[in-house]
């Protein structure tokens, strides 16, 4: 031990002389600073292209407040809010009279997409920098499309959500306090630019890495764009190119482990079957996630999908969470009446009970109600009633509002060795061709070609089993059902409905459907047409001293 201590001390006493003869001891060294980093070869542009994907990930992933995500659903046209179920950034999207400058869930929205920009811009730079050693010219493009996708996909979040906003294209290399809100044209016009690029350089599917962006892709999110901007014929040819690849199918058979029941449709979004090399040829895009405990930081954080899409089931007595009922659910979100009673034909199998939960299981051995365990409990009863011994006997009052509640299962997830199910591991699908067909049916529709439209969603209704439609019964509102339909618990509802021009109106129309004490509809409570864009952070305001930063009215 002495000889360690004497060790430390000679140590110290060697750090002593050079600190007393070496004024650049003094010296600063910048460690945090507004300069990016130059990429010198193959393994710093992979490197920065991995850093793109891990903070694109974290808003999907996030932990912090599990209601955040709620902020795409809330006060849409699918989803409302059990009283005191959901809380925290999500309460301005279900009480839009509490939807102020300061909302905390907005803030973190712009700081993430612009954080995902700077990066994108730092990959951009290096990438157009000249030659690099050791790398070919398609493999320095390649980067730069990747980059580009990622810059076109969050100003198009940021167009869509909140009109024109600031255009950053360079790595910010000093402190810079004088942005102003570009125009929504010259917002487009970026976000096309960078998309047509990377339709051009990026890898067809089959030669990307699994998980990366794919020219498919970029073409899909241009054709949302395109719709944006009024350019269906565009968005139409995008959509072509993607479903005539021949690198895509609709999924109509199982496929994959089939020893549990199922059917071709909630395959899809079984653990073990999401991914293209798991059998999913109807997959785009599609974010990985592994359990940490099986994959060290497999993923970016603990996602809550789960928790928040799926019934409290667990809270009414006899239940317990299990794989079969999709692990457990807090019902941070409620499928609306609309959804559950008026949206789904008879045998759609969209509206399975593989897809959406509405039968619940007593399964708790130690349950006192032996006499039902087991039994089916219907939804839609005020009480319980069970059959034993020929009687009906009375057991206890049902809460359907949360804890037995519908939900759908394309979040559900249960891993035996957590069943209070922290987080939710299992892969995002963030684009397939089911999609693909909605987005064309919408561009052919705006050029009222209603006929192709119907045949583009009967592709998605006969694999469904669904009464096919015909020209006559194409319209816009069809087409926002069709995709509630398909996309339910998967698409962004709120971009969509903001897209569109229809927020305020099919959330008025279609949501809201229990009244609180005061009259007050708590899921629309307070909606004005100004809610359709979300505010500009007072934060980013105040702190823009040197310019005006405008707010988008009505905040």
């Amino acid at each position: 031990m002495k000889k360690y201590i004497r060790m430390i001390v000679g140590a110290l006493l060697v750090l002593t002389f050079i600190v007393g003869c070496d004024d650049s001891f003094l010296d600063e060294k910048v460690l945090d600073a507004y300069a990016p980093a130059t990429l010198k070869d193959k393994l710093g542009f992979e490197a920065a292209a991995i850093g793109l994907y891990n903070h694109f990930s974290t808003f999907l992933t996030t932990t912090d407040d599990q209601t955040i995500l709620g902020m795409f659903q809330l006060g849409t046209d699918i989803v409302w809010n059990p009283m005191g179920r959901s809380n925290g950034l999500a309460r301005p999207y279900h009480d839009y009279a509490t939807l102020t400058s300061t909302d905390g869930a907005s803030i973190r929205l712009w700081r993430y997409l612009y954080r995902l920009i700077s990066n994108a811009n730092i990959l951009i730079k290096n990438a157009e920098s000249g030659s690099i050693a050791g790398m070919t010219q398609q493999e320095i493009d390649a980067y730069n499309g990747e980059a580009r996708f990622f810059r076109a996909y969050a100003y198009n979040m940021l167009a869509t959500l909140y009109g024109g906003v600031p255009l950053v294209t360079e790595p910010v290399t000093q402190a810079k306090t004088d942005f102003v809100r570009a125009s929504l044209s010259d917002v487009n016009n970026l976000i096309i630019q960078d998309l047509t690029f990377a339709v051009d350089h990026l890898p067809d599917i089959d030669q990307a890495k699994e998980a990366r962006v794919n020219k498919s892709a970029a073409r899909q999110l241009l054709a949302e764009v395109y719709l944006r901007t009024n350019q269906p014929s565009k968005a139409e040819t995008l959509c072509t190119e993607i479903i005539e690849s021949g690198n895509f199918s609709l999924i109509k058979q199982r496929y994959g482990d089939v020893s549990n029941p199922g059917d071709p449709f909630s395959d899809m979004f079984r653990v073990g079957k999401q991914r293209r090399t798991q059998g999913n040829k109807e997959v785009i895009w599609i974010l990985e996630q592994e359990n940490p405990t099986d994959v060290p930081n497999g993923s970016t954080g603990y996602p809550q999908q789960r928790r928040i899409w799926g019934a409290g089931y667990h809270d009414e007595p006899g239940m317990q969470p299990c794989d079969s009922l999709g692990g457990r659910g807090l019902t941070r979100m409620r499928l609306n009446n609309w959804v559950l009673y008026g949206l789904y034909p008879p045998g759609d199998m969209r509206n399975s009970r593989f897809s959406i939960h509405r039968q619940h299981y007593f399964n708790n051995t130690q349950s006192k109600f032996d006499n039902i365990r087991g039994k089916a409990v219907p939804y839609g009863k005020d009480t319980l009633f069970v059959l034993a011994n020929n009687d009906t006997i009375k057991i206890f009052a049902l809460d359907t509002v949360y804890k037995l509640a519908p939900y759908t299962l394309k979040w559900g997830h249960f891993d035996p060795r957590d069943v209070f199910g922290y987080g939710m591991w299992k892969d995002f699908v963030l684009m397939r061709l089911g999609e693909t067909y909605l987005l064309r049916a919408e561009a052919r529709f705006y050029q009222s070609n209603f006929s192709g439209a119907a045949d583009d969603i009967n592709e998605l209704r006969i694999r469904a089993n669904a009464p096919i439609v015909s020209a006559s019964d194409i319209t816009l509102d069809f087409i926002l059902d069709e995709r509630a339909r398909e996309l339910l618990a998967e698409e962004n509802r709120r971009m969509t409905l903001v897209r569109t021009g229809t927020l305020v109106e099919r959330a008025r129309r279609l949501n809201g459907t229990t009244p609180l004490a005061n009259g007050n509809i708590e899921t629309t409570n307070g909606l004005q047409d100004f809610h359709t864009l979300l505010p500009i952070p007072q934060t980013e305001i105040d702190l823009n001293k040197d310019a005006v930063l405008e707010q988008n009215p009505g905040y």
